[in-house]
């Protein structure tokens, strides 16, 4: 899968968190050396210099490597020869660090791969943007359900017109882990996704709502004009909304909503999206990843699923792609097609050749910005009690 390194070696890494205790890092690392095109050189895997270091084992990282803050490893390898420093760092920190993070590698001239949502608010999201394009690293954004081979399968299926006009959209992500505030029983992954101070301006909707949303404008293209929404806290006590409703007018003229949840019960990681066309519909569930079911009316419903050797899967369904079918593909997988994709380009930036920077199978910067667009309108909608607001950023991409 993708191209060889014109440096015939692997790709090295710089992770920026995954210290002890980290679900998010662990996932950047297992991904990023899937295909073994990468490895984890360096870190720095906790903002308490002693946790970071002592983290380094985990991940086999050599102790000269390992750093006890980002600016220390960003510093130390662009002062290295290119030849001998980290070809991207990867940024796995709480959402609230992204931006300083991402800006410095940036500036330093290092390739990026960031989790979402990209930064803490919108008004850093459109300078770190700005960086990039002066900068012309590759910077990649794992909304990494866009990585599943159904998903890119249907994307291509619809903007190749086989679902004819896109006309409504339903994307869900529903959860049930914040039933309760586990916030204040000292669980890591909860204090900060629902802090203001660390989290930003949305709570559920700003987790896992932009991955809905994201994933519904990856599918189909359609830019967006207008959103109404409306955001609830049911848990007393809670700082960030927990549950909330998005609709959504596409310039187009299609409808969609987004809803997200993490207070319904028994539901874990339940993201699905269905899909209507003037020729057909389709639906896909993120929990049963290697089927996707596709309806036209008047005909038997057709049940696609992941085989990159049958004749019905297209170059970029069968080219993400690691198993025969009925070998399961998933979560790993889809996170590692990211990495891959955006390898590619890191190595034809090495060559000194072109690369694409907007239209890549990859989210990149732009669609990172989308993500926190959304965010700062939903939150301002939602405070206005459902008004409709613009949604049509600047950077969006089809």
């Amino acid at each position: 899968m993708g191209i060889n390194s014109p440096l015939n070696r692997k790709l090295r890494m710089g992770l920026i968190g995954g210290g002890q205790g980290s679900f998010i890092g662990r996932v950047h690392a297992t991904a990023a050396v899937l295909d073994n095109r990468a490895q984890v050189y360096a870190g720095a895997l906790s903002s308490d210099p002693e946790r970071a270091r002592v983290s380094a084992p985990d991940y086999d990282i050599a102790g000269d490597q390992a750093y006890g803050s980002y600016l220390e490893l960003i510093s130390a390898q662009a002062g290295l020869p290119e030849d001998q420093r980290v070809d991207f760092v990867s940024v796995a920190t709480p959402n609230h660090t992204h931006y300083e993070i991402a800006s410095v590698a940036v500036e330093a001239g290092l390739n990026v791969v960031c989790d979402k949502p990209l930064t803490f608010d919108l008004g850093q999201a459109e300078q770190l943007a700005e960086a990039v394009d002066q900068a012309g690293v590759v910077f990649a954004v794992t909304h990494n359900y866009t990585g599943y081979p159904l998903v890119r399968q249907a994307r291509e299926m619809i903007l190749g017109g086989e679902f004819g006009e896109i006309q409504a959209i339903r994307a869900c992500y529903i959860q049930g882990w914040l039933r309760t505030r586990l916030e204040t029983e000292d669980q890591k992954q909860a204090a900060w996704r629902t802090d203001p101070a660390r989290s930003g301006a949305a709570g559920c909707f700003g987790d896992i709502a932009t991955h809905a949303y994201n994933l519904a404008r990856y599918m189909t293209g359609e830019l967006p004009d207008q959103v109404s929404c409306q955001l609830r806290t049911f848990e007393a006590g809670r700082q960030l909304d927990d549950y909330g409703t998005a609709m959504i007018k596409f310039q187009n003229g299609a409808l969609g909503t987004v809803t997200a949840s993490q207070i319904s019960h028994g539901r874990e990681n339940d993201l699905f999206i269905e899909i209507d066309g003037t020729k057909a519909s389709l639906s896909w569930r993120q929990e049963n990843p290697n089927e996707m079911l596709v309806r036209r009316n008047g005909q038997p419903h057709q049940l696609y699923t992941r085989d990159p050797n049958a004749p019905f899967m297209n170059q970029s369904g069968a080219a993400a792609c690691r198993l025969p079918s009925g070998h399961p593909e998933a979560f790993f997988e889809a996170f590692a097609n990211i990495y891959t994709a955006a390898y590619d380009d890191m190595c034809r930036r090495s060559a000194g050749q072109s690369f694409e920077t907007v239209d890549t199978i990859y989210p990149n910067v732009n669609d990172g910005v989308e993500g926190m667009y959304f965010i700062q309108q939903c939150v301002a909608s939602s405070q206005a009690d459902g008004q409709w607001l613009p949604l049509a950023h600047t950077r969006a991409r089809r």
